[in-house]
This record gives structure tokens, sequence and C-alpha cells, in this order.
């Protein structure tokens, strides 16, 4: 029995020593949204200020473990009028709800970089499972003798799951925004 117990904590230490963590270069990282403004065009914006935790022990990372969290009053649109409109009540709240997180769940290999990345969404007091198609572009060596790590994850929402429904209808018909919201997020990784 001692034998047993022994051999599954050594088991257990070895898998867990083999754990790698990641950290983010937030110079060659981005996290961006597009939705549909007044019907015929898209407006984009971004979030400039975000952090992540990546821990994995495989090479493909398909064993990741992935906690991402972004400051909400970073939100820019090119705009101060209407980035200072998404901070308000309409939308976000950021008085309430400053954080939008993400947690991993799990992360499938589709074939080459194509990938498959689920987990939990958390924004304005509303939590959802989300699917990103995730696109790894594989690990290289940077001359200064780093590991670096290249992913593209890409998603839609629609954003009044999560509490966010401010609109307006237009005199033609339809609305000032679409439901749908696609969100793109370009990240690069350091092995620590």
């Amino acid at each position: 029995m001692k034998k047993t117990v022994l051999s599954a904590l050594v088991i257990l230490g070895s898998m867990v020593s083999q754990a790698q963590n990641w950290t983010l270069d937030n110079s060659h990282s981005s996290v961006n949204f597009l939705i549909t403004h007044m019907i015929v065009s898209e407006t984009a914006g971004s979030f400039k200020k975000f952090t992540t935790k990546v821990e994995t022990s495989k090479e493909d990372f398909t064993d990741a473990k992935i906690d991402f969290t972004i400051d909400v009053n970073s939100v820019s649109t090119d705009n101060e009028d209407r980035d200072k409109h998404l901070r308000g009540s309409d939308f976000f709240e950021t008085d309430k709800f400053p954080e939008i997180k993400f947690q991993s769940s799990s992360i499938k290999k589709i074939k080459d970089k194509s990938y498959e990345l689920k987990g939990n969404l958390s924004m304005h007091g509303v939590t959802k499972a989300v699917t990103f198609q995730l696109t790894f572009n594989g690990v290289v060596k940077d001359p200064y003798g780093l590991q670096r790590a290249g992913f593209k994850a890409k998603t839609t929402i629609k954003r009044t799951d999560f509490g966010l429904s401010w609109n307006k209808t237009l005199d033609a018909g339809g609305l000032v925004l679409s439901d749908a919201v696609e969100i793109v997020v370009n990240i690069e990784l350091t092995k620590k």
C-alpha cells in the first residue's frame, strides 16, 4: 500500500514538474472586436490592457490551462465620446464590472494548426460557455534565446446574452447595432 501511494506521488510530482508557464508579450498581442453599425458597416474596437496565465506540459498546448483577464476601462474605438458611452451604464458599466474574464475548459486539436478552445467567458456579471476557433502558429526560438508561441483566437458572441442590450431602431427599420460581436485575439507568449 505504501509503495502504491509513494509511486502515485512520484508520478504526480513528475507531471507537475513538467508543466511550463508562459507569459504574455503585450507588445505583440491584441484583443479586438467588430460590430455591425447601422446595418451597412462595421465598427472596430479593442482593449488595450489585458493579462493572461498559461500553463501547459505538452508541446502542442492541448493540455493548456488559460486564464485571461481584460481591463474593460481600456476599451478603445478611437472615439473618446463613444468609448465613454461604452464604459457607462448603457453598455459595460465598468464601475460595477471592471473586468472581462475567460477561463479555459479544454483545447482540442482539429488538424494541423487548427484547434478548438472552449471555456467560460464572464462579462457584465454573466458567465457563458464559449468556443473559440484557435490557430496555433507554433513555437520558435527568438534571437535572445527565448521560446515564443503564437495564437489567433476567433469567436462570435451575442452581446445580449451578457446583458449588453442597448440599441435604437432606425427610421428605415433595423437596429443601430447588431447583436453579434466578433472577437479576434492575437497572442504571443514567452516561456518562463
